[in-house]
């Protein structure tokens, strides 16, 4: 099969791999037939390569039609139409029971302490191949797909897979009261349709903050009230306070993590660590790692005194430094965490069947084949042609 790999920092290529095989008798094989490129694929584009090899194949954002089941699944038959969740989960331990599908006991790195496996996304989360492929092998073919209606085009339910999820997370760590406000920190994919899901569930005010011009416009066409970064700088926490008679929002999402603009110290050292071998690397940045924190520290300005700050972007550091005694003043809550996708699916699926409030349908910026994959990423990171979100057709 055709499969979207790393090769190095910088370095994705399509190369024909070996097609995955039913390897448990609970797995099965999936056709995808759209996958998309995630922001956090960027973090892997640019600073994870430590913890990967040359021939990874990337990707978690995938759907497609199934090829192929094992002997014991019954849930799904060859020819479904399934969503396959990023994290891989098996439904069925003590943490998926409490809604924690992306700390599922099952599937748990504890060579590296870490949480659920994830599709394509380095040694830290089980070096699973993704579905940035035309073929996908998914564990736990009874408990992890998430079975669609045929009809609709893939544009309608792909962005189950992590996007709505994320989003959807977020808004509800953001804990905004009916009525009340809340900053979305970066408007790419996640901070876009965060937006969006806020609107809907009844947030009174949403602001949006990015740098990109399209994406700015591109939230504001959807009631968002937008803010230029390169407008407001360092003076963006006052300007939010004044639009909030004073006080800051009730809740801040940092969509951003640890790519944020603005912080070239830390920058310059992702940059150095990347360009150790790799042994070394993985040392620094499990045990000296400082991310960019620019994005976090704005969100904890921002905030009213006693609101929530929500992070779905993804950070990595294991030595960042945090401003306690401000949020401890400020009395401020924090949430986080890997999306639990199968835990929002009941919530979001009746937004996808008959009408779409949150705008899936035209969600996607660019629709490729998936040879165009490697420009596909160098076009995203460089936040270039208008692009958000793209769609990859293996």
């Amino acid at each position: 099969m055709r499969a979207l790999t790393w090769q190095g920092r910088r370095d994705v290529r399509v190369e024909t791999v070996p097609d995955p095989v039913v390897q448990d008798p609970t797995d099965i094989i999936v056709r995808v037939t759209s996958t998309g490129i995630c922001g956090s694929d960027l973090h892997l584009y640019e600073v994870l390569g430590p913890y990967l090899e040359p021939g990874d194949i990337l990707g978690h954002e995938a759907m497609g039609i199934v090829e192929e089941t094992g002997a014991e699944v019954t849930a799904v038959t060859r020819g479904d139409r399934v969503v396959i969740p990023f994290n891989v989960s098996c439904g069925s331990c003590f943490m998926c029971d409490q809604g924690l599908q992306s700390q599922c006991e099952t599937t748990q790195v504890r060579e590296h302490g870490s949480g659920a496996a994830l599709f394509g996304y380095t040694k830290l989360y089980g070096q699973v191949p993704g579905g940035q492929a035309e073929l996908l092998r998914v564990p736990f073919g009874n408990t992890l797909p998430v079975k669609v209606p045929d009809g609709p085009p893939d544009d309608r339910f792909v962005f189950l897979s992590d996007v709505l999820p994320t989003a959807w997370q977020a808004v509800e760590y953001a804990d905004v009261p009916p009525g009340g406000s809340l900053t979305v920190l970066g408007l790419g994919p996640i901070g876009d349709m965060a937006a969006r899901i806020a609107l809907h569930r009844g947030a009174g005010q949403v602001i949006g903050v990015d740098l990109v011009s399209d994406r700015l416009h591109r939230a504001s066409a959807r009631g968002v009230h937008t803010m230029d970064l390169r407008e407001y700088g360092k003076h963006l926490g006052d300007s939010i306070r004044g639009l909030t008679d004073g006080r800051g929002t009730d809740a801040v999402i940092d969509a951003v993590g640890m790519e944020a603009h603005g912080a070239p110290v830390a920058k310059a050292g992702q940059w150095a660590v990347g360009m150790l071998p790799d042994a070394a690397a993985r040392v620094l940045m499990e045990r000296a790692g400082i991310d960019r924190l620019s994005a976090l520290f704005t969100a904890i300005d921002a905030v009213r005194r006693g609101g929530t700050v929500s992070v779905s972007g993804v950070y990595g550091g294991a030595a960042d430094p945090m401003p306690l005694l401000r949020m401890f003043d400020k009395q401020m809550q924090l949430r986080m965490g890997q999306a639990n996708v199968w835990n929002w699916v009941p919530k979001i699926l009746p937004l996808l069947v008959d009408e779409d409030p949150l705008g899936v349908d035209d969600f996607a910026t660019h629709h490729l084949p998936l040879d165009e994959g490697p420009k596909a990423y160098e076009t995203f990171r460089n936040k270039a042609d208008g692009m958000v979100k793209t769609l990859l057709r293996p």
